[in-house]
């Protein structure tokens, strides 16, 4: 089905515009690796006011347009240390924590998609979160009518981790339902639409209370298995989990054992751990779960939300230097 009537917009949610604290030499822009629609990206440096070129001495910024190959950006970078600017082509960059690694130089500055993506992921995550409620795993799973079983979000208490555009997003989206919404995060700075914001610290205290928990944070060494056993069983036998963030949030043993145990819900996963998760595995079979194989940003989607994030950020370099989705090397997102 055609999209072309409808446009999601390259929202920066709670990744406003800021300058890092070295501006990047301006020069040439090189497109990396080679992809179907490359003239999309490079219209839209061009039409920025930008100069694409080949990977080579007048090379100042690279746009990395794949979520894979990080070797090949790390060998670009590594062969063209004159090289200022790297932008993202997602919003999590763990995939490319090697790379950001390697080349923690004070004169490079990384920027990322987050907060691009936010509207068609937070879309995914609500989609999870009310399919668990109303039982949709386990009427997939059923061959016969079966018993009727089915809640409702609204008033629910819904506890979101993570504080960045997806999940700004997300609480939006569930206002209608009038929903009570606790966001954990590493601050206490206030998220609007949130009746409270607790520190990452205290998420075992919420978890009792939560009819629903959706994560939405950065996969870091500090995020790794940030839902454990001891944390899913807080959770009350009517919780709903959903996950759009990364695998490793969650004990992927864990999980399997409460849901078997009919400890929790239901889990909405968009990304497991590992991923791909293995054909066999016992959380295909699982009726408490959906697993959507990381579909909530295809690349029709995200092709056009990226291509206005590079516009977006192709000015930034070129003017004020105000760009979106600055990377922290250090903390890894």
């Amino acid at each position: 089905m055609s999209t072309s009537r409808f446009r999601h917009s390259a929202v920066a949610g709670a990744t406003p515009a800021a300058r890092p604290a070295h501006t990047p030499e301006r020069g040439g822009i090189t497109l990396l690796p080679e992809r179907d629609d490359l003239h999309l990206f490079t219209d839209a440096v061009e039409s920025s006011g930008g100069r694409v070129v080949p990977l080579g001495p007048d090379t100042r910024a690279i746009m990395w347009l794949a979520n894979s190959d990080p070797d090949g950006l790390i060998d670009a970078l590594e062969a063209n240390p004159q090289v200022q600017w790297v932008q993202l082509p997602w919003a999590g960059v763990d995939a490319f924590s090697q790379a950001l690694s390697d080349h923690k130089r004070d004169d490079l500055v990384w920027t990322s998609a987050k907060g691009a993506y936010s509207q068609p992921v937070a879309e995914h995550a609500l989609t999870l979160l009310l399919a668990g409620l109303r039982s949709l795993g386990r009427r997939a799973h059923e061959r016969s009518w079966g018993e009727a079983y089915a809640e409702s979000l609204f008033g629910r208490n819904v506890v979101v981790v993570g504080a960045g555009g997806i999940a700004v997003e997300l609480i939006r989206l569930m206002q209608p339902f009038g929903v009570h919404v606790t966001v954990v995060r590493r601050s206490e700075h206030p998220v609007e639409n949130a009746e409270r914001v607790v520190t990452s610290d205290r998420l075992d205290e919420v978890l009792p209370g939560a009819d629903a928990i959706v994560l939405a944070a950065a996969s870091t060494d500090g995020t790794r298995h940030l839902l454990g056993r001891d944390q899913l069983a807080l959770l009350p036998e009517h919780a709903v989990l959903v996950n759009i963030a990364r695998g490793p949030l969650i004990d992927t043993d864990a999980l399997v054992d409460a849901l078997a145990e009919k400890r929790i819900l239901f889990a909405g996963l968009d990304v497991t751990d590992p991923e791909p998760l293995p054909d066999g595995h016992p959380l295909w079979d699982e009726e408490r779960a959906i697993i959507t194989s990381h579909n909530a940003d295809t690349a029709e989607m995200t092709a056009p939300l990226l291509v206005e994030r590079i516009r977006a950020n192709v000015e930034a370099y070129l003017g004020d230097g105000r760009f979106v989705g600055l990377v922290d090397p250090e903390a890894g997102y």
